[in-house]
């Protein structure tokens, strides 16, 4: 996997996320920039959809091996926060508590837990409710 275009290209659909997530359902530009971004995650799947659901299944596999695996783009928040960028120009992203796909996890009892992919680079975080995230995978070149 080609993780410097991984991570462009993730940050590409960050970015067009936020500016779907910025747009009113009644604004005129909503539905075409919503059929633009769902090209953007198709492509990205044909190209990277693999590798990520086997990286997903290994987190799944240690922290809620009870629950299904979904495709990449379940993981996506509905909004991602672009951070600084780094020494080479690319942005960090971060996002809010509460984003991402619901798990169930035995060590944390009652607590809302939840999977998220991050790009900037990309990773898998865990959050637990609104007070903890923890990277539980992130892609690396081999």
């Amino acid at each position: 996997m080609d993780v410097d275009k991984l991570n462009a290209d993730f940050a590409l659909l960050a970015d067009k996320i936020n500016e779907l997530d910025d747009l009113d359902y009644s604004d005129e530009r909503y539905d075409d920039l919503e059929e633009e971004l769902h090209d953007m995650e198709d492509t990205f799947l044909e190209e990277f959809g693999n590798e990520l659901e086997e990286a997903i299944a290994l987190v799944h596999d240690e922290f809620c091996p009870d629950n299904d695996v979904l495709l990449p783009t379940a993981y996506f928040a509905k909004n991602y926060i672009r951070k600084q960028k780094d020494h080479k120009g690319r942005y960090s992203y971060d996002v809010e508590f509460g984003e991402g796909v619901p798990v169930e996890v035995d060590d944390f009892g009652d607590q809302e837990v939840k999977l998220v992919l991050v790009p900037g680079p990309c990773r898998l975080l865990v959050t637990v409710g609104d007070s903890a995230k923890q990277e539980a995978w992130r892609a690396r070149k081999k």
